[in-house]
């Protein structure tokens, strides 16, 4: 997680957490991965398989993520990565992919999650 969040009120604003304001946390994942409340802060989701992967994104009530969050994957790995919701059934995913409900990432490629609802998501960048 990026320093600098989350902050309380009462805080004091130091120079170490406004310099990570800019700054990405970055994770990277050689197997399937479903995304966790501190995914949310500026962070930087790497997949990395030379085989196919899965980013998963949990309903609401398992982890409740801000209606705003944005998280950022990126696929370096020789293997397409797959973003889908953990239950379909109960979170919607939606892109501009083939599978609209399931788009995926080539290798070297990038997408954007944004929550705007409690169960929606949409995902958008690089997308197949």
């Amino acid at each position: 997680m990026a320093t600098g969040f989350p902050a309380a009120t009462g805080d004091v604003l130091s120079a170490a957490m406004y310099n990570g304001l800019v700054n990405f946390t970055i994770t990277t994942n050689t197997g399937d991965y479903t995304a966790v409340l501190n995914d949310q802060y500026q962070s930087l989701e790497i997949m990395n398989k030379a085989t196919a992967i899965a980013f998963k994104i949990p309903t609401n009530a398992s982890v409740a993520f801000p209606i705003g969050t944005v998280i950022t994957v990126l696929n370096i790995g020789a293997g397409l990565c797959t973003i889908s919701a953990v239950t379909s059934g109960t979170t919607t995913v939606l892109s501009a992919g083939a599978v609209a409900a399931a788009p995926t990432l080539a290798q070297y490629k990038s997408a954007a999650l944004i929550k705007t609802a409690t169960d929606a998501w949409y995902v958008v960048g690089a997308i197949a």
